[in-house]
């Protein structure tokens, strides 16, 4: 009986350590996984239990959701303090900022890395199908070649005139049309002016005084009258023929003192000019302006100096460089570009007011950033998006905000940190993956 007593014990003893130790591994298991099973078209559809979609009827899927899914790994990092307006330049311990002397700021975990908006672990059986593709966050130097349109426009400063300097009658005009080409010291026209003629005549007698008397009045007579002639646009030449002659003639030529393309043209025969009314309007094209409009997004990129390839279809395989020497301090409302322009020679006439120019804008940006490739970004027009590579299965949806853009690659301000892996082919599947199963709405941060 005691042995029976005994054996009976031993009995109920091992299978309740059996049944207990079942039942914590069993507890374990809960721990370690969530199972739910939702639908497909209704994410907001949860159950504990397999079945069919109150809504669609469509059969529910499985979702197994591991502990480490559902929260967010946090490591102590050490406490960095930053330029409050360069956050580039960073400090192991507060002290003022190098660049403008304002206190450092301390750096907060939202300054370092972006927030994650969801999740997605991988299982086995998706691995198979799934090929990612990743790059390194990394520090480098940018460049960015801006593309612009612009017009050829007339040089304000190399604009002339040709004025009346004394009061006079036109009596005959050279130049007949507007658009002609006149160089310096073509005649434009005679002109009949009775105040010329007297100063010729003034500078004819101190001239021939002073050459029989060799006095020193008549001398300073003769260069007082020729200084004047010549400051109303008598040439030499015509005061040495003067004197040859011994008069003066009733219709005096008048010659351009510039050289350009006539703009304006208000000579007429016959007409009478006061002292400075102009005969003539003349543009000189030696020397064009090319004014291009600069996009708002890059027009904190331009500066004075900066080069400028420019290429016209007039001129075909040719590269023509200038410089950016001025830009509009004022935006334009409407088009929401900003002016800049540069000065280039134009010897041969080719280049017209009113020609398209292509222009490349080479510009570098200051010191190094932290940049992903473009096609890394998932932007919802809201907000831009990246996929962070966490382990071989695991991977979470961040938060970033951009700069720059150049050549492919976008500058990272904040949400990322050097040495980060984020995946640039695949992460829309991982976006679909995490919207199907509405992965958004679970971390608090509505649609995607």
């Amino acid at each position: 009986m005691k042995i029976f007593s005994l054996i009976l014990l031993l009995l109920i003893f091992g299978c309740t350590k059996k049944v207990e130790k079942e039942d914590h591994s069993g507890h374990q298991e809960v721990k370690q996984e969530q199972v739910y099973y939702t639908c497909a078209m209704h994410p907001q559809i949860k159950s504990d239990k397999p079945g069919r979609c109150p809504i669609c009827e469509m059969i529910l899927t499985k979702i197994e959701i591991s502990k480490d899914d559902t929260e967010t790994s946090e490591h102590k990092m050490p406490e960095v303090w930053q330029c409050k307006d360069f956050p580039d330049v960073t400090s192991e311990t507060p002290m003022k900022c190098p660049m403008d002397g304002t206190p450092m700021i301390k750096r907060t975990s939202e300054m370092e890395a972006g927030k994650v908006i969801s999740k997605v672990k991988l299982r086995k059986a998706q691995l198979h199908h799934f090929k990612p593709d990743f790059f390194p966050v990394t520090n480098m130097k940018m460049s960015k070649n801006i593309r612009l349109l612009g017009a050829v426009f007339e040089s304000e400063e190399r604009e002339s005139k040709i004025p009346a300097r004394v009061p006079g009658r036109v009596e005959k005009v050279y130049v007949n049309v507007t658009g002609a080409y006149i160089k310096k010291g073509d005649p434009v026209l005679k002109i009949y002016s009775p105040q010329l003629i007297t100063g010729g005549e003034e500078y004819l007698l101190a001239r021939k005084s002073y050459n029989k008397t060799k006095n020193k009045a008549f001398k300073d007579l003769y260069k007082q009258g020729r200084e004047k002639l010549r400051l109303w646009g008598v040439k030499d030449f015509q005061l040495q023929n003067w004197y040859e002659k011994g008069k003066i003639p009733r219709s005096i030529t008048i010659y351009s003192p510039a050289t350009g393309i006539v703009k304006t043209k208000n000579a007429v025969v016959g007409k009478y000019f006061k002292e400075g009314q102009n005969f003539f309007e003349l543009s000189d094209l030696t020397t064009v302006w090319v004014e291009m409009d600069v996009y708002e997004q890059d027009s904190g990129l331009v500066k004075i100096g900066q080069e400028v390839d420019l290429k016209f279809s007039a001129l075909p395989g040719q590269v023509i460089k200038g410089k950016i020497d001025f830009i509009n301090p004022v935006l334009d409302p409407k088009s929401r570009t900003l002016k800049v322009r540069t000065t280039i020679e134009n010897l041969y006439g080719k280049l017209r007011p009113g020609m398209v120019a292509e222009a490349t804008l080479k510009t570098v940006l200051d010191g190094n950033r932290l940049v992903i490739p473009r096609t890394a970004i998932i932007d919802t027009g809201k907000r831009k998006v990246i996929w962070q590579k966490i382990s071989d299965t695991t991977y979470q949806a961040k938060t970033i905000h951009t700069g720059f853009e150049s050549e492919g690659y976008v500058e990272v301000v904040r949400g990322l940190k050097e040495g980060d892996f984020v995946v640039i082919e695949g992460n829309f599947l991982l976006d679909a993956q995490s919207q199907l199963f509405g992965g958004y709405e679970d971390f608090g941060h509505g649609n995607h």
